[in-house]
């Protein structure tokens, strides 16, 4: 069944259109699975699936690295430890297309320059809205830490529950997976390893 917009308009109510056969693909999927695509209740469900999608992946639209482009050189002689953590994310496992939500803790040891906090948080979640694994999750986001901001040392440690574990296959809820990426000082010398991860609460 067509939508009631087509598929070079925009929703009336400010809402992008969504291509006809993208639309069709969701229907599909809604009858494999089951349902009747053309019952009330899931006539407007295509173009809402899609448009959410659209927006679980905005990481796809952005280069996580452009937030790392302004740094602070006054920062009073500091050189210690730079820590945000317990930073809220969610993301889709590349495999089931199923939620990821965690937390994660990003530090570095800065040589001469800082970032503004939030930017931290801004790398994490370009990365995190795209289809991902945790592995490769945390591993980007302490790569782009150290090309960009050239600090002495970058820790990354993200726990996430999988829903692809928790709602479907082995169904295991209450189950967390932490990983971590370590670079620089902090992967060199054991002590201050231990100190950041002590500060993350690991």
């Amino acid at each position: 069944m067509s939508s009631l917009v087509g598929p070079d308009e925009d929703d009336p109510r400010g809402k992008p259109a969504v291509p006809e056969h993208v639309q069709d693909a969701i229907r599909t999927l809604i009858e494999w699975a089951g349902d009747d695509p053309t019952r009330e209740g899931l006539l407007d469900t295509p173009a809402r699936v899609a448009r959410a999608w659209k927006e679980y992946c905005l990481g796809y639209n952005e280069d996580p690295a452009h937030h790392l482009a302004r740094v602070f050189e006054e920062v009073g002689g500091y050189d210690e430890i730079v820590l945000l953590k317990d930073i809220p994310f969610q993301s889709h496992c590349e495999h089931h297309m199923a939620p990821i939500i965690g937390k994660a803790a990003i530090a570095y040891l800065p040589t001469d320059r800082v970032v503004g906090i939030s930017k931290l948080a801004r790398v994490l979640h370009g990365y995190a809205r795209r289809l991902q694994v945790q592995e490769r999750l945390t591993a980007e986001v302490a790569h782009c830490i150290q090309e960009h901001l050239n600090p002495r040392g970058v820790a990354v440690v993200i726990e996430a529950s999988h829903a692809c574990m928790t709602a479907r296959g082995v169904r295991t809820p209450g189950v967390s997976m932490v990983t971590s990426q370590v670079m620089g000082t902090f992967r060199k010398d054991s002590k201050s390893r231990e100190e950041v991860l002590k500060l993350m609460g690991y």
